[in-house]
Formats: structure tokens, C-alpha cells, sequence
């Protein structure tokens, strides 16, 4: 990129959003993945039109652009591995407009999830995708990713709740998508193609979301097993009776021993397995669910079962599964958070061989998950500079990958593509699909320059 070029864009952007300097460029070369990639500069716009003016330069120039929020991607998704410009939107954080009696708020890509949580709970209203990283990951980056979470059990992930998008082309042009309406099938439903496509398509700068109403109550369970398989068979069991809690989250052994080390929270040391759940709704109906799941879990030799009776219990249960990656970045320079997702029902075959595959490669490994929707999150503790204990690592992950594809399963259920999946594609999708995603790819940016090298 010559100075001419980059004299164009600080103009566009107002000489105090653009950047390039070394350290500024390092602090974006990089997300939750183990792959650094240096851009050239940095802009950070304000509008949807310094956005159309960018990608116009960009496109002509043939300019590679990754679009990034917070950078919480776990696959690489934000990397800018080709280099070119990072489009960081975190500065358009403005929640545009709140009305509840019509179910939907518009906002623009950098607003917060937890803020705009925060902003609907006012008149108890909530968003119901819930991502780990809720608290810093931008709505922008969940719906390029169809981010997911523990509530997407019940409620779905991040597309189920696109109501219209306002959209910048890689041309520069732009293009709205959708509408305020919880009815609307006026064409073709176009706004679904961008949530997931981790910036490949088009650069998402305005989101009508369509929000709930908070639930009348919630109550909360932590069931413990001295077997594993048990503790995943009494998911499978609670789903097939045909409740559907709002979360079931699985720890394994080594995940409980790692947070009671750090945390001190009383954890049982000796379980193979704990489960979370979260039951909400109307309070008779939670009560009645409750009980049932109790009653499955006994059935499936729960060795305890604590009840939360307060928001405060709640919270403190989950305490320690939010805490399990932040604690195991701790105990080695690097983690591998994997992501696979099986039918609920084959949950025990995916977690037997998962544990068979990390014996194998003698790899140190646990596992958490959103066992609820079968989302399994094999988690691997190493060291990048290692270069034969990441061939290991890495021969592992193939053969997870081949199992889910396997039991009837797929390569990520949240985090995305990326450049972590993209070599395992073909794993799971033919040849003519993959030729599809690819029209679909070069008919909306046929200079291939938005987040080029990843999936698509």
C-alpha cells in the first residue's frame, strides 16, 4: 500500500482513527487464535459512509480488508492474514433505538453485548445470544460469527434474532436487509447468508435484533457424577423427555480440579463430571421441570444435586464455568479450545473418544461444553513453540474433527471457520457445496479482498 493510498484513507477516516504505527498494528494482528498476522494500518470509522468510502479505495486498489470488533474469535476469524487494512468498528458502539413493545433494538456493530443487555433489562427485556465473552464481544462480531452460548439451548443463536441488516459491499456499496418486522417475507431472506460469514461478504454496520422478554423466574442446578458417561447420558435423557432447559453445561474431572485450584469454590474433586443447568420460564412450570430433571439425574447415579434458590446462588454455580478458560490460559503459554457439536443423543460416544484420542497423543486435555445442544468444547493445554507436541496436538484435532463428522456431528457449532477449520472443510461438505459457497463468495466480492485465506 503506497503513501498515496494511505494519504486517501486518513483523509476518509480524519488523521486520529487512522493508524500505523508498530504498536498499534501488533495490538491488531491477532484474536483468541494461535495465528499473528501484521496489518498495514488500522482505521477505526464512525459511519456507515467512511466505511462505503473505505471499501470503494479498497476495491479499486484490490486491498485486503478484515473487519474486526473486540477480537474474541477463537478460529482466527479476525485475523488479517493477507495483510491490507483492519476495519475496526468498536467506535460505532451507538444502541440506535430500544422499543420493546415491538421486539426489536437497532444497533450499530460496535455496541457491546452486555451493554446492550444492560440497556434492555431497564424494561425487562433481554438478548438472547449469550457468547462467553458477552461482557467485551461486539454484536457486529456476533452476528459475523452466529455466535452462540449457553442460552442457545432454548433460544437459538445469534440468526434466529437477525431482523435487518445495513450492509457495506466490498464495491463500497450499500445495501439494507430486512426489516422491524417479526413478519417479513418480502424476497429473498438474504440478511441470514451474512451471520456466520465472518466478514467474507459484506461489513455489517447497523443490526436490527429482535429481543425477548425476560423469563418470570430461573432457577439453577448443579448435578455431580462420579461417571462421566452418566453425567452426558442425563443430558441426552433430559432433552429426549422433551424439557428444554434454558442451559446444560459439562465440566469433566480435570476442568473441576483446575478451577477449585485457582477458585476455592468447594468444588467435589473426586467427580468425573458436573452438570449446570439453568431451568426458566413460569415459576409452576420451572418448579415441575426442575423436579424432573432431578429425577432423571438420580436415575443416572447423581452423586449430588445442589439447588439455587436466589440470583445470587445462580451466579456463584456458574462462577465456575465462566472462569474455565480465563484459569487455564494459567496453567500452560497456550489452550486450544476446540469446537465440535453431535446429536445430544451420540454426547457419550463423542466424549469416550475424544478421551481415547487425547490418551493416544498424550495431549492434556479436558472438557467443556454446551452438552445441552451437544456443542462439546475439547480443550487442549500445550505450548505453539513446540513443534513436535503440536504435531501431536494437531493430529489429535483431525481425528476429533472425524469423529463428530463421524456420529452424524460438525466442525464448530460457534466459533467459526476461520483459518482454524479451513483445512478440514472438505471433511464435511462435498465439493459442489463448497463450489457454491465459493459463487456465492466472488458474486459479492469478485477482488476477493474482505478477510481473504479464510473459509470461504
Amino acid at each position: 500500500m503506497n503513501n498515496n493510498i494511505k494519504a486517501e484513507l486518513k483523509k476518509i477516516v480524519t488523521p486520529d482513527r487512522f493508524r500505523d504505527d508498530p504498536e498499534t498494528l501488533a495490538s491488531y494482528s491477532y484474536d483468541g487464535f494461535n495465528v499473528r498476522a501484521t496489518p498495514e494500518i488500522v482505521l477505526f470509522p464512525v459511519t456507515t459512509d467512511e466505511i462505503s468510502q473505505t471499501m470503494k479505495i479498497a476495491n479499486h486498489e484490490k486491498i485486503p480488508v478484515t473487519v474486526r470488533g473486540a477480537g474474541t474469535n477463537l478460529s482466527g476469524g479476525s485475523v488479517p492474514h493477507q495483510k491490507g487494512i483492519v476495519l475496526c468498528l468498536t467506535k460505532m458502539n451507538k444502541i440506535l433505538e430500544i422499543k420493546t413493545r415491538d421486539r426489536y433494538a437497532i444497533v450499530q456493530p460496535g455496541v457491546v453485548n452486555g451493554d446492550l443487555q444492560q440497556a434492555l433489562a431497564k424494561d425487562n427485556f433481554f438478548f438472547p445470544p449469550d457468547p462467553s465473552s458477552f461482557t467485551v464481544s461486539t454484536i457486529g462480531g456476533n452476528i459475523a460469527e452466529n455466535a452462540g452460548g449457553p442460552r442457545c439451548l432454548k433460544y437459538g443463536v445469534t440468526v434466529d434474532y437477525v431482523m435487518g441488516l445495513e450492509v457495506v459491499l466490498a464495491s463500497g456499496k450499500i445495501i439494507r436487509l430486512g426489516s422491524r418486522n417479526v413478519k417479513d417475507v418480502t424476497g429473498y431472506r438474504p440478511s441470514g447468508i451474512f451471520c456466520g460469514s465472518e466478514g467474507t461478504l459484506g461489513i455489517i454496520t447497523e443490526a436490527t435484533v429482535r429481543v425477548a422478554p425476560i423469563p418470570e423466574t430461573k432457577q439453577t442446578a448443579m448435578i455431580t457424577f462420579a461417571d462421566l458417561d452418566h453425567s452426558a447420558q442425563t443430558v441426552a435423557d433430559v432433552i429426549g423427555s422433551g424439557i428444554l432447559p434454558a442451559a446444560a453445561e459439562l465440566m469433566d474431572n480435570a476442568v473441576i480440579n483446575v478451577v477449585e485450584d485457582a477458585m476455592q469454590l468447594g468444588l467435589p474433586r473426586d467427580a468425573e463430571g458436573i452438570i449446570l443447568v439453568d431451568v426458566d420460564g413460569v415459576e409452576e412450570a420451572v418448579e415441575k421441570e426442575l423436579n424432573k430433571i432431578v429425577e432423571i439425574a438420580r436415575a443416572n447415579h447423581a452423586t449430588d444435586i445442589q439447588i439455587a434458590r436466589t440470583k445470587e446462588e445462580s451466579d456463584a454455580l456458574w462462577t465456575a464455568r465462566r472462569a474455565v478458560y480465563g484459569i487455564q490460559n494459567r496453567l500452560s503459554p497456550d489452550i486450544i479450545v476446540e469446537d465440535a457439536t453431535v446429536p445430544v443423543s451420540r454426547i457419550p460416544e463423542m466424549i469416550r473418544g475424544c478421551k481415547k484420542i487425547a490418551a493416544r497423543h498424550d495431549i492434556k486435555f479436558c472438557i467443556v461444553g454446551h452438552a445441552g445442544d451437544g456443542n462439546l468444547h475439547p480443550t487442549i493445554s500445550t505450548d505453539i513453540r513446540n513443534k513436535e507436541e503440536m504435531k501431536r496436538v494437531e493430529a489429535a484435532c483431525i481425528e476429533i474433527f472425524k469423529l463428530a463428522h463421524e456420529l452424524g456431528g460438525c466442525l464448530t457449532g460457534e466459533h467459526g471457520v476461520g483459518l482454524a477449520k479451513a483445512p478440514y472443510l472438505s471433511l464435511v461438505m462435498s465439493p459442489d457445496t463448497m463450489e457454491f459457497l465459493s459463487t456465492i463468495k466472488a458474486s459479492l466480492d469478485p477482488n476477493n479482498i474482505l478477510n481473504p485465506g479464510k473459509f470461504a
